[in-house]
């Protein structure tokens, strides 16, 4: 159904509104979003049956296959944004014969198998991939339908992304390592992404020249095409990323054993990343674009602070009591963590202490820790230019109760693990170095400046992070990789999730390396053992 058609049949409606017949209209409204109308009688309630799931999912499958993708789009429950995706799969992507093999059935959840070949140009390749779709009770029909996702058509496709086949965006690169090893999507799975965005920005200066493929375009603005199939090899371009192999790998196996988890590790002396890695469905580099509370990790940035604006020293008080309360919001501790009234700065960083930091809630401006995380720390900015897409963390000057809440990684406070990975490795040196993935030579772009931390400074922040790495909340997973070492742990406290996310961050000699993981507990039950991990390969 073409645009123009479309817009008659809903101005049709509007007149049928008009002319007082609403229930007519709702009919055609209704068809429109595939959930059919009403016609007065009753209709089905409750989940479909398992022969309701079995025949809906075969008469979608065979008018999928055939090619006709209006006809598939009316057996979902939105019609209107399936059907320009199922009729491309035929036209744009150039798919033909096309297999549809249903597995066995998990409840409403049917898997299946598609095969079929990608033919452009007089150049043809099979296609084969798996994928899912769940059968659901349509609202005001009653009627069993596909529960439409553009995931059905294909696993990796998302909202108002299009799949297409043709002269590929970019020409192919050969991504390689610092010391010149092959980083392939095959070898580094979770690359996959990063090697795209790599390919979109510097396929061109590294000179090659495309080829033919299936890529899936993606709606997201700045997002690199993902190519899933390629019929005619183009030229690869070598590209040097400052990636270690030896690292990257590390990295990849440490993330696989924690759902939703990202790691980014640095050499603090230079600012190249070593490793980035994602364990996610969505493809998104979370390591890098992630925006999520920091939790206890930010005691570095809000130790720097209190230390650089004279208000105490790593020797100097810190009393860590059970509860404290700013502005009528009341802050606690872990459970079990005794009170110490007599506590040092030093004691509370490596305990963990939050009402240690928030007792100076009052001694700090509303602008204190902002002022200290982009000016020393190159934080929050929005001027980082890595190589590829990134976020610089964001610490706002927040009034009220987040101005506590803030100093121990929550309230407004937003970071990725690049962004933790970054300020460890800034208060291991005292010098701001900005990530890099690529060098900077090979397009000219700018790289960000900040202050960075005196020497007293990084002398105190690595002696606190060197007690937590030794014998304070990180000791456990830090174990055997000192004495040149270093670390903090985190957790940060989300709505709506039954566990906390996961946060750590640590260095050993010249590498330093922030972890994340959703809802994954305490910083030592996820986090810290992946940072752990990377941080033996020694970059």
């Amino acid at each position: 159904m073409g645009k123009g058609v479309k817009a008659a049949v809903i101005g049709s409606v509007f007149a049928v509104m008009v002319g007082g017949a609403g229930y007519g209209a709702y009919n055609v409204v209704s068809a429109l979003n595939g959930d059919g109308g009403s016609s007065g009688t009753s209709v089905k309630t409750g989940p479909p049956s398992k022969d309701e799931i079995k025949k809906t999912s075969a008469d979608f499958f065979a008018a999928w296959s055939r090619g006709n993708g209006t006809k598939a789009a009316t057996y979902t429950n939105d019609a209107v944004s399936a059907e320009p995706v199922l009729t491309s799969f035929g036209t744009t992507a150039h798919i033909k014969g096309v297999k549809i093999t249903p597995g066995a059935a998990s409840g409403a959840t049917v898997p299946y198998t598609v095969s079929a070949t990608v033919s452009y140009d007089g150049k043809s390749e099979p296609l084969s991939y798996k994928s899912r779709l769940t059968v659901v009770r349509g609202k005001t029909t009653g009627r069993a339908l596909v529960d439409w996702q553009p995931s059905v058509v294909h696993p990796q496709l998302q909202k108002g992304d299009t799949l297409v086949t043709g002269e590929a965006a970019n020409p192919p690169i050969e991504a390689v390592d610092r010391n010149g090893v092959a980083l392939t999507k095959d070898k580094y799975p979770s690359l996959g992404p990063i090697l795209d965005e790599l390919r979109a920005k510097y396929g061109d200066r590294a000179g090659g020249t495309p080829g033919i493929e299936l890529s899936i375009h993606h709606a997201a603005e700045g997002t690199a095409d993902t190519s899933l199939l390629t019929l005619v090899k183009g030229k690869a371009g070598k590209l040097r990323t400052t990636l270690s192999a030896s690292a990257q790998a590390a990295a990849e196996t440490a993330v696989k054993k924690y759902a939703e988890s990202s790691v980014v590790a640095v050499k603090p002396s230079t600012g190249e990343v070593l490793a980035v890695a994602n364990h996610r469905d969505d493809g998104f580099n979370a390591a890098f674009l992630g925006r999520l509370a920091p939790g206890s990790t930010m005691k570095i940035i809000s130790a720097a602070t209190l230390i650089d604006n004279g208000i105490t020293t790593m020797n100097g008080p810190a009393p860590c009591p059970n509860e404290a309360v700013w502005q009528s919001q009341t802050f606690h501790n872990l459970a079990k963590m005794p009170p110490n009234e007599k506590a040092t700065l030093a004691d509370s960083f490596a305990r963990s202490c939050n009402t240690a930091f928030v007792k100076y809630a009052d001694s700090v401006k509303v602008d204190s820790l902002t002022q200290e995380a982009e000016n020393r720390f190159g934080l929050g900015r929005d001027n980082w230019k890595t190589g590829i897409p990134s976020f610089d963390g964001s610490v706002p000057a927040s009034g009220g109760p987040d101005t506590a809440a803030n100093l121990i990684g929550q309230g407004q406070v937003q970071m990725s693990p690049l962004n933790m990975a970054s300020v460890t490795a800034t208060a291991m040196t005292g010098r701001f170095r900005q990530p890099i993935i690529v060098s900077p030579d090979l397009d000219d772009r700018e790289i960000a400046t900040a202050q960075g931390l005196s020497a007293s400074t990084v002398a105190q922040l690595r002696a606190m992070m060197n007690r937590t790495a030794t014998s304070g909340t990180a000791a456990g997973v830090m174990a055997g990789l000192g004495p040149d070492f270093g670390a903090k742990t985190g957790s940060a406290e989300v709505d709506g999730q039954s566990k906390s996310n996961s946060w750590f961050t640590g260095y050993r000699g010249d590498i330093a390396a922030a972890a994340m993981t959703q809802d994954g507990g305490h910083g030592i039950d996820a986090a810290g053992p992946i940072v752990a991990a990377v941080l033996r390969t020694g970059g």
